[in-house]
């Protein structure tokens, strides 16, 4: 089994219970509400961000220029290709892409993101590609999973979200990622594997997370 499959493995638990998440289901069938589903996109606007981030230090920390170059070009079409998306969305809802990317971030997104960019600052180029891939490849098997039965109908109101994280182009981006772990992972040393895997795990987690974070509209206590 493949580095990348045992971490699969590993977060099998988180992994199943998106699927069947209220949210995702939601999604998929079209009767999500548009409040939820704007209030996923404005949070995810400023996942994004940070998300860039993370891949930019990936450029900074890979050992050798091919991947140093990926990681860049992944910074760059997290930035441009996602928000397009997003900005789209965000004409729907007369917001300017600067008003979306102000909205404060929910405790959870938050504590997701704090949680990327720490791998960031101090983990190894193996790390940082492991601790954004459940992002990468979780989104990838839930837009396969959510068009297993073909394309959503024209009219369908999420039809744009779902057929971009359907796509062959989506789904090349966990491949070349899980490529890079399953490499660095054979020449890493006990800890940093460990640490791995508890990155993997801990931001599987935080993807459910997220599903739910949008699905109860979460706010701040206080």
């Amino acid at each position: 089994m493949s580095f990348s499959n045992r971490l699969r493995q590993l977060a099998k638990s988180s992994w199943d219970a998106q699927l069947v998440h209220p949210f995702v289901v939601a999604l998929g069938n079209g009767t999500l509400p548009e409040r939820k589903f704007k209030y996923y996109i404005l949070q995810d606007a400023r996942f994004l961000g940070d998300l860039s981030r993370v891949f930019a230090a990936g450029a900074v920390k890979a050992p050798d220029s091919d991947s140093a170059l990926r990681f860049a070009k992944l910074a760059e079409e997290t930035i441009t290709v996602e928000r397009s998306l997003h900005e789209n969305y965000g004409k729907r809802w007369k917001m300017t892409a600067q008003q979306m990317t102000s909205v404060p971030m929910a405790p959870t997104n938050y504590a997701y993101t704090r949680h990327m960019l720490s791998v960031a600052h101090s983990g190894s180029a193996a790390e940082i590609t492991v601790v954004a891939l459940p992002c990468a490849w979780i989104y990838c098997v839930v837009g396969q999973h959510l068009l297993k039965k073909g394309p959503p109908p024209k009219n369908h109101p999420y039809r744009d979200w779902l057929m971009l994280y359907a796509s062959p182009e989506f789904a090349e981006v966990q491949r070349w990622m899980r490529q890079k772990v399953d490499l660095w992972a054979k020449t890493a040393g006990k800890e940093e594997k460990r640490r791995m895997e508890d990155s993997f795990v801990i931001s599987s987690r935080y993807e459910w997370m997220f599903w739910e974070m949008a699905w109860n509209e979460e706010k701040w206590p206080v």
